[in-house]
């Protein structure tokens, strides 16, 4: 089920099926211009990072984004048509993929406030259903999530640690779990290490991350 899918840096994820699909490009190492839709989960640098998308857009790229988000994307060059704004915990549907967005934000921290209505997605592909948390902590809405592949953030500071990363999966019991947001602005790979550690038995973990 992994076959398809690239965690290229930090929370940057790359997802090659009859798209190409790009989840926060960040630190991308050159000029692909390959992205047929790009997910953007909210607008912090190392998620909304306007010099990666160049290096991913084409000039027909659809690009997703939290309605707060529409402007500064128009004013980065992309068509109005191109652009789907989206709001949480809502269903749609783009290119014949359909995609869930989930509520992120922090419980005890600043840095990512409930009423900024970001986001995480759960996109489907192929009957596979990859849940990409964007940056959060545990929450209700997170805990009601269902599917088959989670890439959910390790990194601690801004977002869960380890153990609250694995309490979530291990809660939301998807057949395999990706560990994110580590290994260049925050968290290190024990990180990851220690969150595949700390998995349900039924739960096989994977550390995608190069």
């Amino acid at each position: 089920m992994l076959e398809n899918i690239e965690l290229l840096c930090h929370s940057s994820i790359k997802i090659k099926e009859e798209k190409v699909i790009y989840i926060d490009p960040f630190k991308i190492d050159k000029n692909y211009n390959d992205a047929d839709i790009i997910f953007i989960t909210h607008d912090h640098y190392d998620h909304y990072s306007e010099e990666d998308i160049e290096k991913i857009r084409k000039e027909d790229t659809i690009i997703i984004v939290p309605k707060a988000m529409f402007e500064k994307v128009l004013k980065n060059g992309f068509n109005k048509e191109n652009i789907i704004e989206v709001i949480p915990n809502r269903k749609y549907k783009v290119e014949k993929i359909r995609f869930e967005t989930v509520l992120a934000y922090n419980i005890n921290k600043q840095f990512h406030p409930k009423e900024n209505a970001w986001v995480g997605y759960v996109i489907e592909l192929n009957g596979i259903k990859y849940y990409i948390a964007g940056d959060t902590d545990i929450t209700e809405e997170n805990k009601k999530v269902e599917c088959d592949i989670a890439l959910v953030p390790v990194g601690g500071t801004y977002t869960m640690n380890f153990k609250e990363a694995a309490e979530l999966v291990n809660e939301i019991k998807p057949k395999i779990a990706v560990p994110t947001h580590y290994g260049s602005v925050v968290g290190k790979k024990e990180d990851a290490i220690n969150f595949i550690k700390l998995l349900s038995a039924e739960i096989e973990g994977k550390i995608l991350m190069k």
